[in-house]
């Protein structure tokens, strides 16, 4: 299936491809980044022994107490047509859990619908981390999925202390900004919020797309930074400015004033939207999302509730630890 938000989606990816090849300076500094996180997953990450096939899988399959599906739009539906988060490999006898599946989109086309309607039945434990997620199961098969956070949220804001080096990378204030899509919007918002408070704007640049404009958007632009110092910029940050999910779970954990923007528009059948509504929404923050100057300007004058926020966050936290932790153990 394609449509013509998908071929816009991957002509950003092809993009970026292209523009690093034809600027060579810009070519080695996403090099870079990439390096950080090869080194990252080489010492942070302990894996099995490679699989190269379903049927290799299938045949392994005994070899594991469970197998744990979760996170980050798994069941997009160009996921469930490769047929691997689905499952479908693991035998009956063997314990399936997800833990917070994303769908990332509020509905499915027919044919990955028909997918759905066979994998999810096999799954033991089903937890989903989006309302929409919840709904959409209910409409294929009437029945209920869990809603749980996603695992970003698992660790407190000290438990990620404990993780992440405190020392700041960027030793000035800043407007921390982290945008996947080219919403120009959010560009002058962050540019106002720079003439406003005088703080500079440090951003990273080019991730899923090449984005022609941002050259002369930020004042500082790193490129070697992993995953802990992506923590590190949102913790340090007077204010963050993201289209992201994540950008938006860390936001949140280390009570920064965000502004969380529209990365698509709600049309788009690429919409990641609603895992982000869902958690603004379950923590009573959707004052956050900006879609309108004058959103901006209501978001600018009203702060954060840290204590409401954190402590529905908290409630949140120990009902998913605590699905997770049953699931795990295979108990009812």
């Amino acid at each position: 299936m394609f449509s013509m938000d998908v071929i816009k989606d991957k002509f950003g990816y092809l993009k970026l491809v292209a523009a690093q090849k034809m600027d060579k300076k810009l070519g080695e500094k996403i090099s870079q980044r990439k390096k950080c996180f090869e080194a990252y997953s080489k010492s942070k990450f302990h894996v099995s022994r490679r699989y190269v096939s379903k049927a290799e899988l299938s045949k392994h399959s005994k070899d594991y107490a469970a197998f744990l599906v979760g996170s980050d739009q798994l069941w997009l539906p160009s996921n469930i047509a490769a047929d691997y988060y689905t499952l479908s490999f693991v035998p009956d006898n063997v314990r399936k859990i997800a833990y917070a599946t994303s769908f990332g989109v509020s509905t499915l086309p027919e044919k990955q619908a028909e997918s759905a309607r066979r994998f999810i039945p096999r799954i033991d434990y089903l937890s989903v981390r989006e309302q929409s997620g919840q709904k959409l199961i209910r409409e294929l098969l009437g029945i209920d999925a869990k809603l749980v956070c996603d695992p970003t949220l698992l660790l407190t804001k000290d438990q990620w202390g404990n993780l992440v080096e405190d020392k700041r990378i960027i030793k000035e204030k800043y407007i921390f900004c982290y945008f996947l899509g080219d919403n120009q919007f959010s560009r002058e918002c962050a540019r106002f919020l720079r003439k406003k408070t005088g703080y500079k704007i440090v951003a990273l640049q080019h991730l899923d797309m090449y984005i022609r404009s941002d050259a002369a958007f930020a004042d500082e632009a790193p490129y070697r930074i992993d995953p802990d110092g992506f923590v590190n910029l949102i913790r340090h940050a007077e204010f963050v400015c993201t289209d992201s999910f994540h950008g938006t779970v860390f936001s949140l954990i280390h009570h920064k004033k965000f502004f969380t923007f529209r990365r698509f528009w709600k049309t788009s059948t690429m919409s990641t939207n609603s895992r982000i509504d869902s958690l603004l929404n379950v923590l009573g923050c959707e004052y956050r999302l900006i879609e309108s100057a004058s959103d901006f300007k209501n978001a600018l004058r009203t702060p954060l509730n840290t204590d409401s926020m954190e402590a529905r966050l908290n409630d949140f936290r120990k009902d998913s630890l605590a699905f997770l932790e049953g699931s795990l153990q295979g108990l009812e």
